[in-house]
């Protein structure tokens, strides 16, 4: 295997040798004043010239990023920027001479983008985008996107486009229209909802960004960067006039919540969170007694390895402004925190440092662990901005139980040198009962493009540190000294049926810290390939030695096969086989995902692994059925149906919501049965919940 080690990394880097000499193109955009309104326009998606008079302009072809990089894009653009005392204002029309082919299906608030991570750039539908820098600090920046149909998307991006936060909530007004040859909207951005720097005559950073789906089409106004998200790409927004924030900007919301579960009876809470905004730049949110019932289920999925599966967070208050934590290996991951009774997040920005701290308590007395009645948390978060957009961080974790306390306390850094090559890196040192004292760090220099991305990763890992640092960290593996690298490249085709194609092929290898023996390697090659028809193909392998109680050679080959109308229908289907810790596998499933108009979506899942001889019983079938229907993007139903033989488990949620006050005011009525959290059978019986949330 050294010798075929040897082989792949030397491909691999003369591949990425030769995809780092290709010349980068750059548009560099120019400065956009920022005309000052008496009075606001109407924001109803009509950018009528009358309200729109002495707004700064732009018209012109945008840069694409994607398929053809540094091309103008073959769509015009007009965007009008202006502001009032109070908010911020853009109106843009895209024109677009086929119409007819305009994709507007989504009407689900945050749901234009993708999760896909390769992909997240990307927009599900047509989508217009204006993101805003308030510092010009090239770290940080808020998102707000929306489609034809005016439904709104909104993030937080930071470390300068390494994590994009969409769970991030702003209030914030936009409007759009269809015409016959083009599509308009209109954004209102109250200052209130942005941290930022109060002054006369202020810059600050924004780029705009347009997607057209049946294009694969992505083109900004400032750039191209190598991603819509790098902050450091965006053009200077000049002139702005913008207003200190009174002290004592209180926001209450409180809820309540009534139940009832079969053979258990009725039940009523209360609680409710507490927003104060003491300046512009200084914000802070306490909650007591949060509901966490009426959250989203995890979705079930295999795990062919024997590491721990890292589920995402879904509760809204470990959620939204929480984007600072995102570390390679977290810290702090937010899940292995139970249901708190209170807790309270304090953020803002110093100069150029940006700043978070969490603390909560978690009610122990229903889980009997050492006895104890409550757990502590506590966690600081600061990044100071160097230059380019790069930065340094310190990150502090803490769990006190009783006289322990474990965690973890560590700094890492994300260093841009050119628009292309950066680096990051971590180290951290463990604290705790069963580790004190162990650490860990890694290194990891990158070149990136638009369609290109190399990378390689040395680390080293304490043996032991793993249970102190997962008591709010999550760190798979420990005792392992690591190489890892990766190399993957988009080729974009203007003709013929063949419209992009993405090999992609990953190594990894690591030994034991303390005496050095081989415990595992992988090599993951891949290659991906869409067809101008929308069909989709993507044949995968994957070859792995693991070192558990014995030896394992594992292998396994993927076929998968789609189609996407990029209109909101898509349907895949995959098989694949090999062997598994000894095991005969088969893998096989499939995709559907449907939009009926502008209101109606479904999406079906299946998954079904097979292992012979599973000796430990493993094999599994896996359904997942989602729906939605929008009667307004602040008034819709969803339904969510799971089941997981391994497990035998079984999970139905429905719920309708109707945000009068959005984001925060609203009312929620929702039916569940069966256990929501990942990996656990289902208990709970029918219950049905009421909760009404409202603004004070």
């Amino acid at each position: 295997m050294k010798k075929h080690s040897r082989i792949a990394v030397r491909w691999i880097l003369l591949a990425a040798l030769a995809a780092c000499l290709a010349p980068d193109p750059l548009y560099a955009a120019a400065p956009l004043g920022v005309a000052t309104f008496a009075q606001a326009p109407t924001i109803d998606g009509d950018v009528g010239d009358a309200e729109w008079v002495g707004a700064a302009v732009v018209d012109q072809n945008f840069v694409q990023i994607e398929p053809e990089y540094g091309a103008a894009s073959p769509f015009r653009t007009i965007v009008r920027v202006a502001q009032t005392g109070t908010a911020f204002y853009v109106a843009i029309e895209a024109f677009d001479p086929d119409i007819a082919r305009l994709a507007s299906a989504i009407t689900q608030r945050d749901a234009i983008s993708p999760r896909d991570a390769n992909n997240v750039q990307a927009a599900l539908d047509d989508a217009i985008a204006v993101m805003l820098d308030p510092f010009g600090d090239e770290r940080t920046a808020y998102v707000f996107r929306t489609n034809a149909l005016g439904t709104q998307e909104d993030a937080r991006i930071v470390d300068n486009g390494r994590a994009v936060d969409f769970q991030w909530d702003g209030v914030w007004r936009s409007a759009a229209m269809r015409h016959e040859d083009r599509w308009t909207v209109e954004f209102e951005i109250p200052f209130s909802t942005l941290i930022y720097a109060a002054g006369m005559d202020r810059v600050w950073k924004t780029n705009f960004v347009r997607t057209v789906p049946r294009r694969l089409e992505t083109a900004v106004w400032s750039g191209p960067s190598e991603s819509v998200f790098r902050v450091s790409g965006f053009g200077d927004l000049t002139g702005l006039n913008l207003p200190g924030q009174s002290a004592d900007v209180w926001q209450f919301i409180p809820y309540t919540i009534a139940s009832y579960e079969t053979g258990k009876g009725a039940r009523t809470e209360f609680g409710g969170d507490i927003r104060w905004r003491p300046s512009s730049n200084l914000g802070a949110d306490f909650t007591f007694n949060p509901d966490f019932a009426l959250v989203d289920a995890d979705v079930e999925v295999i795990n062919l390895t024997r590491f721990e599966v890292q589920v995402p967070e879904k509760r809204p208050f470990f959620l939204e402004g929480t984007e600072m934590f995102n570390q390679r290996y977290r810290q702090f991951h937010s899940r292995r925190m139970g249901d708190i009774t209170w807790g309270t997040k304090a953020n803002g920005k110093l100069g150029g440092t940006d700043f978070s701290v969490i603390a909560a308590s978690e009610d122990l007395r229903l889980t009997p662990v050492a006895n104890e009645k409550a757990a502590y948390y506590g966690i600081v978060r600061a990044q100071q901005g160097l230059w380019r957009g790069s930065n340094i961080g310190f990150l502090a974790a803490n769990r006190t139980l009783g006289d322990d306390n474990a965690g973890s306390v560590g700094f890492d850094t994300t260093m841009y040198f050119t628009e292309t090559l950066s680096f990051n890196g971590q180290f951290f040192r463990v604290h705790g009962p069963t580790a004190d004292g162990g650490a860990a760090w890694y290194v990891r220099p990158s070149y990136d493009t638009s369609t290109t991305h190399f990378h390689v990763r040395w680390g080293h890992f304490g043996r032991g540190i793993r249970n102190d640092f997962n008591v709010l960290g999550f760190l798979q593996d420990d005792d392992r000294k690591e190489f890892d690298t990766n190399f993957s490249h988009i080729f974009f085709f203007n003709t013929g049926p063949l419209e992009r194609v993405r090999p992609v092929v990953n190594f990894n290898r690591y030994t034991s810290f303390n005496d050095g023996v081989l415990r595992g390697w992988a090599l993951a090659p891949a290659v991906a390939a869409v067809l101008r028809n929308g069909l989709e193909f993507e044949i995968a392998r994957r070859d792995e030695f693991r070192l558990f109680e014995r030896k394992y050679r594992n292998d396994q080959m993927t076929y998968t096969a789609g189609w996407n109308s990029r209109d909101g229908r898509s349907v895949s289907a995959y098989v694949g086989n090999g062997t598994n810790f000894g095991n005969d596998l088969l893998l096989y499933g499939g995709e559907a995902r449907w939009a009926f108009g502008d209101a109606w979506r479904l999406s079906y899942n299946l998954t079904r692994l097979e292992l012979s001889p599973d000796l430990r019983g493993e094999s599994t079938t896996i359904h997942v059925f989602e729906t939605s229907y929008s009667f307004s993007p602040d008034l819709f139903v969803r339904g969510f149906v799971q089941t997981n033989s391994a497990i035998d488990k079984q999970n139905i949620q429905l719920l309708g919501v109707w945000r009068f006050n959005p984001p925060f005011g609203m009312f929620q009525i929702a039916y569940q049965r069966g256990t929501s959290a990942f990996g656990q059978t289902s208990s709970q019986g029918d219950t049905l919940f009421t909760k009404l949330a409202w603004v004070l």
